[in-house]
């Protein structure tokens, strides 16, 4: 089997440098290629290749697939489209204008690296059809220029991302899951010891599960790695599926703990002291960790049977219990699955203990609504271009509806795409006083290939460098594209200061009237999404309800999670705001009883399915109709007769309704007096 294991030491230390020196190799290649096949604008192929590269090299190679395929069906579009309609520019406007919008809409829809391809389908035809519209007759020749020369940066970052010093995914995938696990022990220590209520230990888990979607992310290019990727890829389904479960299966345990009460060590010695074993125990990440099996044994020594006349209490125990099995047994399976991921094989000898369901494959948030709201703001922001550009009869008026469908594609995703067009000005600006000096002080000079790769080495050194580190990302992409395609390098040099001067300015009001546009169309504030995405997330539970939990385990928890993750960065820009006091968990802990309910239905009498049933009909119209705050007293009515029948049954789906009921009642009702199984009614406190 091919390992994927850790790289040399001096990789991982330099391994920023070293992408930055293998990204100006493959550019200058991709540049050199260029002018031997005197393509027309040989830059676009160095550009290609800050675009395209990455720092992991299945990254590169998904990216590069997906531009290749992208630029091809744009570059179609715009053959089709162009020399049809360009004596009605309104209508040609209108054409580009829908196409861009329409394939933005289908790349918001699918979160995978696949959504690239859409997008880029949809830009490429701006990209290539306005500047086109004085040479229609062009446009075919102009077409095929642009796919080679998009085609060739393509082909040179992915060859040299793959054959100098590849690296691989996995490594960076176990890496961050290494993280991510050290965050999840920290908070199993603060959620069992009591403190889920903490603003520190909510702060935790929020950024854990905005962690989970960002590794989620990475670890979509597992599969176009060459180095072990379909194995490892599928290491991390299973790994995946363990981590959604994590964090409400904690956050379920933290609030048995909280029901049992403060006195809880008291009153129960035995099953504190088990809690503080599994809490130790998880939070030992030594190679020396004792196995499992002692702490299982424990876990059933202390499962209480239940009966019709069983407390409160032990229900909140035996609920406690079969959660802190699972948590183990979680445990257990994410320190192999590691291990496999980095390892690029199955350790020998090594089971998975946690039973997961079968779907296992990533189930991401998708909002239809916001989507086509994205995609009629870059509708509409480039008619708006166009109509400034037909109504000036400005030479250079191409460049705004251009840059409309380039930046407002860019930033569709940001509550506030503004601030990223904005920012993409403010970084242009920078690129310019570069383009500047190499144009008119530096680029004069050479007459030589090898001096013009020396002069070009320290920018674009330095743009790959800032390219390879997360924080800075986006900005070196964004200097090493502009840069490259706004110094537009020829065989021969013929830089003229006022064409340079016009269509900088061309670019900046392109830029502006995008911002206007789309701050009056699209933008929006954290705020707003939050509660937008809460309120998706009510509506899931109604579903559920509604569908009596009659959907994959894991899906729903990939879906509901990934919501809370998208809502993670935006409540931590919240930071006066009663919004990031919502447990956020507890809608999913709710949905997951729901399905967890499933298994029960078909070994209950007829009586516990009818006031089950009844209560989740109720349940679906509560949340249909949820703003925030209590839930109705008949909704609690509802659960407590649903328990009440429950308790009565015999059969072998007894313990799996109590525990499903309990779960949604201690979810939805935190604060309300114990059930009383006797008679259905409540009496005491929680921690009676």
């Amino acid at each position: 089997m091919t390992s994927t294991a850790a790289q040399p030491p001096f990789l991982v230390r330099h391994a920023d440098i070293i992408f930055s020196v293998k990204t100006f190799i493959a550019g200058m290649m991709a540049l050199l290629i260029g002018f031997a096949m005197d393509l027309p604008r040989p830059y676009w192929a160095l550009a290609t290749v800050y675009i395209a590269s990455q720092p992991l090299a299945g990254a590169t190679r998904s990216k590069a697939l997906f531009r290749v395929i992208g630029t091809l069906v744009g570059a179609s579009a715009s053959v089709v489209l162009v020399p049809n309609l360009v004596n009605s520019p309104e209508l040609l406007s209108l054409a580009i204008a829908l196409w861009v919008g329409l394939c933005l809409y289908v790349s918001l829809l699918d979160r995978t690296p696949r959504g690239y391809l859409f997008m880029l389908a949809g830009y490429t035809c701006a990209l290539i059809s306005f500047p086109s519209v004085n040479e229609p007759a062009a446009i075919f020749d102009t077409a095929v220029a642009r796919s080679e020369e998009i085609i060739v940066g393509i082909l040179c970052a992915t060859l040299v991302s793959t054959i100098l010093l590849p690296r691989s995914v996995g490594p960076a995938v176990a890496a961050r899951v290494d993280t991510w696990l050290a965050g999840a022990r920290r908070l199993t220590q603060d959620v069992l010891a009591g403190r889920s209520a903490d603003p520190a230990t909510r702060d935790l888990r929020l950024r854990l599960a905005a962690d989970a979607v960002d590794i989620d992310t990475l670890a979509d290019h597992l599969a176009y790695d060459r180095l072990g990727g379909r194995e490892t890829s599928r290491w991390m389904r299973a790994l995946r599926t363990r981590m959604l479960t994590f964090l409400p299966l904690l956050s379920s345990m933290g609030d048995r703990i909280d029901a049992l009460g403060g006195d809880a060590r008291a009153h129960h010695p035995q099953l504190m002291a088990l809690v503080d074993d599994v809490s130790a125990w998880i939070a030992d990440n030594g190679i020396a960790r004792e196995p499992a099996d002692r702490l299982r044994s424990m876990i059933a020594v202390q499962q209480p049977t239940l009966s019709a006349s069983s407390s409160w209490n032990e229900i909140m125990i035996a609920s406690l219990l079969l959660r802190m099995r699972e948590l183990v047994d979680i445990s257990a399976d994410c320190r192999v699955l590691n291990q496999a991921i980095a390892e690029g094989g199955r350790p020998p000898g090594a089971k998975l203990a946690f039973q997961a369901e079968a779907g296992v494959a990533p189930v991401r948030h998708v909002d239809h609504g916001m989507a086509l709201w994205s995609a009629a703001g870059v509708f509409v922001t480039i008619l708006v271009c166009c109509a400034f550009w037909i109504a000036t009869g400005w030479t250079d008026g191409a460049t705004a509806p251009t840059m409309a469908a380039v930046g407002c594609s860019f930033f569709a995703s940001m509550d506030d795409p503004a601030v990223g067009l904005r920012g993409f000005a403010k970084w242009t600006l920078a690129a310019m006083v570069i383009i500047a000096l190499y144009l008119f002080a530096i680029l004069p000079a050479i007459t030589d290939i090898e001096v013009l790769v020396a002069a070009l080495a320290p920018p674009f050194l330095l743009f790959g460098y800032l390219i390879a580190r997360p924080a800075t990302f986006f900005v070196g992409m964004l200097l090493a594209a502009n840069t490259a395609t706004l110094m537009a390098l020829q065989t021969t040099y013929n830089a003229d200061f006022a064409s340079f001067a016009n269509s900088s300015v061309a670019f900046f009001v392109g830029t502006e009237l995008s911002v206007i546009s789309i701050q009056l169309i699209r933008s929006v504030g954290s705020e707003w999404s939050v509660k937008r995405l809460m309120h998706r997330g009510w509506v899931a539970i109604a579903q559920a309800a509604e569908q009596r939990g009659n959907r994959d385990r894991a899906a729903f928890a990939g879906l509901m999670l990934n919501r809370i993750g998208l809502l993670a960065p935006r409540l931590t820009a919240l930071k006066d705001s009663e919004l990031r006091m919502v447990d956020n968990l507890r809608e999913l802990r709710v949905g997951l009883n729901i399905v967890d309910l499933r298994r029960a239905r078909h070994h209950l009498s007829s009586p516990t399915l009818h006031a089950m049933d009844t209560m989740l009909d109720e349940l679906a119209v509560s949340f249909r109709n949820y703003k925030g705050g209590a839930m109705s007293e008949p909704l609690l009515a509802k659960v407590d007769h649903a328990l009440s029948e429950a308790m009565g049954e015999r059969g072998a789906g007894r313990a799996d309704a109590l525990i499903g009921l309990v779960g949604i009642r201690r979810g939805l009702f935190p604060t309300a007096p114990a059930y009383l199984p006797e008679s259905g009614l409540h009496a005491g406190s929680v921690a009676a």
